[in-house]
């Protein structure tokens, strides 16, 4: 392991946010680490350029990081990112809107980093990707490319069309499953709408899912730019221990997040014909999945990273239940 000079986008974001705090060490170092580092380093003497569109005015300096104004959509606003700089993590991505859009951000910005990563000498390249390449399921258990990705949204296209120029250039791409933890707004309010609309266990809760908390999945890329070298390729990025749906509702409903889940069991043909009936943003495919089984083999890039997953992927929970308690409340 070794110290890094890390150029970061999406260093704003849900998952980007958190990588940035687990570089600079202010996870670990509290309030004292949040407002005495310069850019000589954080975390094991990690230097990080955060490139953001609109840098933050409110928050507290972070040991070792430098905000740079960039935006992924202007090759111009790229040029000297990344001078200095010998890891790139590129966590920015447009997750939403038409095919346009996304092209060019999630295709056309991450070819013009890749060529600034290029021209800076930037050797290790890691990109965050997600499961949702794969397409509709159910998948149980598959390893990386044990199927073709057939993505269904124009967000999964050109994210994957993304990972199809990192690995051009020898780097590593990984997919995580579902995200939990603070900041996250899909995961947990899409339960939130579904179980108010499908009120009964789903097929008996017996869905397999790939999870893992933002702070495991943040130690794991902070990991890998420390590393002196990386492993190159796919890999898929959620705890290696899959979670069934039903024990994600209980659990969530334990913290007072969501209500406890009725004792009643429809068959998924029910649970669909109820969605259907009822109107909500939720769509049916977003519907499986979240209830059928979507989990991926996840175990080699944690021991290839010499990273420990954590204790589970829904053990964060108890940190983050107020942050959902406050967001599903709308305050």
């Amino acid at each position: 392991m070794t110290g890094a000079r890390v150029l970061l986008t999406g260093a704003t974001g849900f998952i980007g946010s958190t990588v940035l705090d687990a570089l600079s060490g202010a996870r670990e170092g509290g309030a004292d680490a949040l407002s005495s580092g310069t850019h000589e380093g954080g975390a094991a003497g990690v230097a990080v350029t955060a490139a953001v569109r609109t840098p933050p005015t409110d928050r507290a300096p972070l040991p070792g990081v430098r905000w740079a104004r960039a935006d992924l959509t202007d090759p111009a606003s790229l040029r000297g990112l990344g001078d200095g700089c010998d890891v790139l993590l590129h966590l920015a991505a447009r997750v939403g809107g038409d095919a346009r859009t996304c092209a060019a951000v999630n295709v056309d910005g991450t070819a013009a980093l890749l060529e600034e990563a290029r021209r800076a000498g930037i050797g290790r390249v890691v990109l965050l990707s997600t499961a949702a390449v794969y397409g509709a399921g159910p998948h149980s258990g598959i390893a990386v490319d044990e199927i073709a990705p057939e993505p269904v949204s124009d967000a999964s296209r050109t994210r994957l069309a993304a990972e199809r120029l990192v690995l051009a250039a020898g780097g590593t791409v990984l997919r995580p499953g579902l995200v939990l933890g603070t900041g996250d707004r899909w995961v947990v309010p899409a339960l939130a709408e579904l179980v108010r609309r499908v009120p009964a266990r789903w097929d008996g809760g017996r869905g397999l899912l790939s999870v893992v908390d933002v702070h495991d999945l943040a130690r794991l890329i902070a990991t890998l730019a420390r590393a002196a070298r990386l492993p190159g390729g796919t890999h898929h990025a959620s705890h290696p221990e899959p979670v069934r749906v039903g024990d994600l509702l209980t659990a969530l409903a334990g913290y007072g997040v969501l209500p406890e889940p009725p004792a009643r069991d429809w068959p998924m043909g029910r649970c669909l014909a109820e969605l259907a009936g009822t109107p909500g943003r939720v769509s049916e495919r977003q519907f499986r999945l979240l209830a059928e089984d979507h989990w991926y083999d996840s175990g080699e890039i944690w021991r290839l990273a010499g990273c420990v997953p954590g204790a589970g992927p829904t053990a964060g929970l108890a940190d983050a239940a107020p942050w959902y308690r406050s967001l599903l409340a709308g305050k």
